[in-house]
């Protein structure tokens, strides 16, 4: 799984004024199923195709533009060897990411102005966006969430293990090392994966020493989380949980862990777990925002809408507080910046942009809550619902 953090979305909502493509599809990641995903991801490169020429773009100009697509995921075999849930690609003049996101995606290939964002919401606030922490002595591992699945990051700056992290901080110790027989699903290690020998299990000597091997953990994880603000739950056998809290400096640890040897969870199991924690956390969260939104809509304050037209310049302006923006649907128009007005379109039309991306996007930039969820999950029955900060 790639990584993808607000600094990666800012740097594509930069994107403006020229053609922006957004592809997204869904992923096999094993079986006889995954050579589907190089033929699908080709499909939608076709439809691309053909929807920048009836935007006016000669050939040569659309083979420029796809290049770099065309040679990094046509003809690239190995890349779809390791895939997450789905993949999000976005070209620009000059531009080109992809990111192999643990998101369910329904394919879609969207030309704008700029990039379409909405898919993408599920990974952050106010939308079941989570991280566990597996610890243990002998490995750690750092994994993304969400409501439908965990990945495993790989994030160079964690230190492998307690031993690989202290063996050069004080020689004097004569850190030891040995391999050990224990992994994941019971079999033997070889002799690169090491344990440390303490000076006896419970003794302050190795407890001080666990603790030093957090603090790197804590290091790396607090970097990478640095502009998150969405829990991290611990993962590991319980003696280390409080060991890891006085080292913690990210500040939505979640109090309550997952008991039990993360080496021998996969995956799914830790991701099953961590969903049964959170989800009430998630719920009573979105439940508070309908509320909300609900008691606005009773009172004559003008703090609720479900208004396009006034909820796009509104979210321009940072007036919105919490947006609910209904998946899979779509609001086609135009939003003129100059005269600070939106137009709605009947259908979709050549220079339509969907104006619930639209809404999203100001509404992201502006540091409000977004909520991106299904039909019945909306507190009304518009596609759209926003409070408003004044």
């Amino acid at each position: 799984m790639d990584q993808f953090k607000k600094s990666h979305l800012r740097d594509l909502l930069a994107y403006q004024d020229q053609p922006c493509l957004s592809l997204y599809m869904p992923t096999q990641r094993a079986g006889a199923e995954v050579q589907q995903n190089q033929i699908r991801c080709k499909n939608l490169l076709n439809q691309a195709e053909d929807r920048l020429s009836a935007r006016g773009l000669r050939t040569p100009e659309i083979q420029e533009f796809l290049q770099q697509a065309q040679e990094q995921l046509l003809n690239n075999s190995l890349f779809w060897q390791r895939q997450s849930n789905g993949l999000a690609v976005f070209i620009a003049p000059d531009v080109f990411h992809y990111y192999r996101l643990p998101l369910e995606f329904e394919e879609m290939v969207i030309i704008g102005q700029q990039f379409y964002i909405k898919p993408m919401l599920p990974l952050f606030k106010n939308a079941g966006h989570f991280y566990i922490l597996a610890l243990s002595q002998d490995e750690v591992r750092l994994l993304e969430g969400t409501k439908y699945r965990v990945d495993t990051l790989d994030l160079e700056s964690l230190p492998p293990s307690l031993a690989e992290a202290l063996k050069w901080d004080d020689p004097e110790r004569q850190l030891q090392h040995h391999s050990v027989s224990r992994g994941r699903e019971g079999g033997e290690r070889g002799p690169t994966q090491m344990a440390f020998h303490g000076h006896g299990v419970g003794t302050d000597d190795e407890k001080t020493n666990i603790l030093r091997y957090f603090q790197k953990v804590d290091k790396a994880v607090s970097d990478f989380l640095a502009e998150e603000r969405v829990p991290l739950i611990l993962a590991g056998v319980e003696y280390l949980f409080p060991i890891y809290r006085e080292a913690n400096s990210y500040n939505h640890l979640v109090e309550q862990g997952l008991p039990g040897n993360p080496e021998e969870l996969s995956e799914k199991i830790l991701h099953a777990r961590a969903w049964e924690l959170l989800k009430p956390f998630f719920q009573k969260e979105q439940e508070q925002a309908a509320a909300l939104y609900r008691q606005e809509t009773g009172r004559q304050s003008g703090r609720a809408s479900s208004d396009i037209k006034e909820i796009v310049p509104a979210a321009y302006s940072g007036r919105v507080e919490q947006l609910f923006v209904r998946d899979n649907a779509e609001i086609w128009g135009e939003y003129d910046l100059a005269n600070n007005r939106v137009e709605v379109h009947p259908e979709r039309m050549l220079e339509s942009e969907d104006l619930l991306n639209t809404a999203a996007l100001y509404t992201f930039q502006k540091d409000g809550a977004i909520y991106a969820v299904r039909e019945s999950e909306m507190p009304d029955a518009s596609p759209i619902a926003v409070v408003f900060r004044y």
